[in-house]
């Protein structure tokens, strides 16, 4: 049996949270869970093509009336327009079935988009498939065309189908063109690359640190919260506490629950911020609701007046 790296378990866990995204999202991060609009360059020429400008002006069933004839008539651009309508629900009620299938369409004529979202079907197996070798074959295509989420999403595969630092080796460059193309997902799987010199990159904090920043300005909660740590501790670079701070308080406004309990440490000792026990109580009370507990942050709270843990929970209220 193959030992996957600890590093690839982090990484692949998101895999399985890609697909189609609630009627009317844009995206969802998690990992290549961020909705791939398609290419609608792909389309049409948009000066001219009705469907195209249709869509683009939000007439989205002008748009699929338009662009069903064609893609019946076997058009692959108006086929993965088509799929992209239904599988987000916009204008029409949301009916993934279909969009897999006209996605599988688009896939048959190289459009990297279809072929992406067509590998996501595959891979789950709820409307065609599951055929986990033909949506590896696809994500590759995509990946290699140069869509960014089929990158990331290629690099989780192939370390999912091989496993220790093999994998992490072939997947590292697809992890790297999608960081440089700016997906936050990938971006941070780099720095946790670089943080622990694995995949065949040496053991880097300082270049770990860049692609933790990188991340976190795209608000990555996740990568906000390591950068924080990382400036508090002055890891891969000077240290920071103001910084830190702030990042900190981003990743927690965000909902991570990580992020709050630190946060409310940094409030106790008053690192990047002035001390303050009421909004640390606060920001521990916010997290032990969601289910974290922290045995330092629970003494603390004893230790509050009774007067003190009233203001603090009236406090919380008002951060959730």
């Amino acid at each position: 049996m193959t030992r996957r790296h600890p590093l690839a378990t982090l990484l692949f866990a998101t895999l399985t949270l890609a697909g189609f995204p609630a009627a009317g999202a844009d995206g969802d991060r998690a990992g290549g869970a961020e909705k791939a609009p398609v290419d609608l360059q792909r389309f049409g020429d948009k000066q001219s093509d009705p469907a195209f400008g249709a869509y683009q002006r939000g007439l989205y069933i002008t748009a699929y009336n338009l662009a069903l004839p064609r893609a019946e008539d076997g058009d692959p651009a108006a086929q993965a327009l088509v799929a992209e309508i239904l599988a987000r629900g916009l204008g029409l009620p949301r009916d993934p079935a279909a969009a897999a299938r006209w996605y599988g369409e688009a896939a048959k004529a190289g459009i990297a988009e279809a072929q992406f979202q067509y590998a996501l079907v595959l891979s789950d197996g709820k409307y065609a498939g599951p055929d986990p070798d033909r949506a590896f074959e696809l994500m590759k295509a995509a990946a290699d065309a140069g869509n960014r989420l089929a990158m990331f999403n290629f690099a989780q595969m192939l370390i999912n189908r091989e496993g220790g630092e093999a994998g992490l080796a072939k997947a590292v460059s697809y992890y790297e063109k999608a960081a440089e193309a700016g997906l936050p997902d990938a971006q941070y799987a780099m720095a946790q690359l670089y943080a622990n010199g694995v995949g065949g990159r040496p053991r880097d904090e300082a270049r770990a640190r860049e692609y933790l920043v990188l991340a976190a300005r795209q608000n990555y909660d996740t990568a906000q919260l390591d950068l924080a740590t990382w400036l508090v501790e002055g890891r891969g670079g000077k240290r920071d506490y103001e910084a830190g701070f702030g990042w900190m308080k981003r990743a927690a406004e965000s909902g991570n629950v990580a992020a709050r309990n630190r946060l409310a440490k940094l409030y106790v000792h008053g690192l990047g911020t002035d001390p303050d026990a009421i909004e640390a109580a606060a920001w521990y009370i916010t997290a032990r609701r969601a289910g974290l507990r922290d045995r330092d942050m629970d003494d603390f709270l004893q230790g509050l007046t009774a007067e003190e843990q009233k203001k603090a929970i009236v406090r919380a209220n008002r951060l959730r």
